[in-house]
């Protein structure tokens, strides 16, 4: 569709009031390294106790993808954001007046569940909602508030810690104000016009769509989205396995799994570990993470302008064919001790930002079919969540056996992920989702 008569305001605004998902995902993600030293004392947690409070948050937001799922497909996009929401608010409270350690660790599973909902929510609401010359921008703001909720978080924390043996209560709590402002917003979104056309509310759908833009691009959308409907059924987890659609189920996965097994968050997570490795102390470590944390930020931004201009796929093989140079130079550093191994992290942690992290989320919210959306991106994200598990869990032993021969697994895969990129990616820049839909199934 290459008319543009659309309303840039009101699209640019319920965009960004979905992407809040993705600043309270980057909340939970960092508030617990803040709170950790508060929490060893509070609750006398031990290096185990120490892990599961961190990784249960992934297994929280496995159960969350799961019923984002059913929600979004029976009830809407809108009601599962608000879920979302709710869940981030008063997992939030829980949390902040936690009287033992069990009851943490459910409030904090709970928080998982809502990162895992708004991880796959908010980018399909968006992708759904926005036309074709602006999606790939639009779903990318996404990953930007993740980053923005990770910076913030981590500054908060910052002032945060000389303000007693409560601190981390304040920490967490805080987490009910950006969550409110998410279901306020929520409670106000229109729904997704293509779900309103698959259920049978043709003239809301119309309403919501003249709102977003003139008549023609009304006329546009409606043809274009009942077309990719005319074959369309309930969804159910079986049909995402049948023949027609399994290529682009397990290039999803693919997807999902390479952007945390390329290894990014091993640097986010465990920067102080590395940079403690060759000698560096203390303050320098913790200067590190500032560095890194900036770096995110402005390469995440860049990365909004490129997503439609340069085109999902060259993105794909820029970040995987970078990444693997890079951390070819890290284990170099690491062997010598080089000083030079802050700007290789660095310039990892902008590679990833500026290419793999925004465009994979466009790529799992774009690749696949109407009637299996919802179930397809919930099986994608679900992968995501297990790669990372798999992926931060791994790291400190292999790092202690293996020490900078580690970042060559990670090279490996990522030469693996180039040419997953260059065989199998179709560029999807410019193209509304139906047409995206007839190439996937015509590949």
């Amino acid at each position: 569709m290459k008319h543009s008569g659309f309303n840039n305001g009101f699209i640019l605004r319920i965009s960004f009031i979905s992407a809040l998902g993705g600043y309270l995902f980057g909340f939970d993600f960092a508030v617990i390294s803040g709170a950790l030293p508060f929490l060893k004392q509070q609750f006398g947690f031990d290096p185990y106790w120490e892990g599961l409070a961190t990784g249960i948050l992934a297994i929280g937001a496995i159960l969350g993808c799961i019923l984002a799922g059913s929600i979004a497909d029976k009830y809407g996009r809108r009601p599962g954001l608000m879920l979302a929401a709710s869940l981030f608010a008063i997992s939030s409270l829980a949390m902040a007046f936690a009287p033992n350690r069990d009851f943490f660790l459910v409030a904090r599973f709970a928080a998982g569940a809502g990162v895992g909902m708004a991880s796959m929510l908010s980018p399909m609401y968006i992708s759904e909602i926005a036309p074709a010359a602006i999606r790939g921008r639009l779903v990318a703001m996404n990953q930007l508030t993740i980053v923005l909720g990770i910076l913030i978080t981590n500054l908060i924390n910052y002032a945060l810690r000389n303000t007693g043996a409560d601190a981390w209560r304040l920490m967490f709590g805080l987490g009910v104000f950006p969550s409110g402002l998410f279901l306020a917003g929520a409670y106000f979104l229109p729904e997704s016009p293509r779900w309103l056309i698959r259920n049978n509310k043709g003239r809301a759908a119309e309403i919501i769509l003249g709102k977003m833009g003139d008549s023609r691009y009304v006329s546009e959308s409606l043809s274009m989205i009942k077309k990719s409907m005319t074959s369309a059924s309930r969804i159910n987890y079986v049909a995402v396995f049948k023949r027609a659609v399994l290529p682009a189920l397990l290039t999803g996965i693919g997807l999902a799994m390479f952007q945390q097994f390329c290894g990014i968050n091993t640097v986010f997570n465990y920067a102080p570990k590395i940079f403690q490795s060759i000698g560096a102390s203390k303050e320098d470590q913790l200067l590190q993470t500032v560095f890194i944390g900036a770096v995110n930020l402005v390469f995440t931004i860049l990365a909004m302008a490129l997503v439609d201009k340069l085109g999902r796929k060259p993105l794909m093989l820029i970040g995987a064919g970078g990444l693997c140079v890079v951390y070819l130079l890290i284990v170099s550093a690491l062997h010598s001790g080089s000083g030079m191994l802050s700007i290789w992290l660095l310039a990892a942690i902008g590679t990833y930002a500026m290419t793999l992290a925004p465009v994979i989320w466009v790529l799992i919210s774009e690749i696949f079919p109407i009637q299996i959306r919802a179930a397809a991106i919930t099986i994608a994200v679900v992968s995501l969540w297990l790669a990372y598990f798999i992926l931060v869990f791994t790291f400190p032993m292999m790092f202690e056996r293996l020490k900078e021969n580690t970042f060559y697994i990670y090279a490996g895969i990522c030469a693996a992920g180039f040419l997953f990129a260059l065989l199998r990616i179709k560029e999807t820049k410019g193209k509304n989702l139906e047409d995206v839909e007839q190439a996937i199934s015509m590949h």
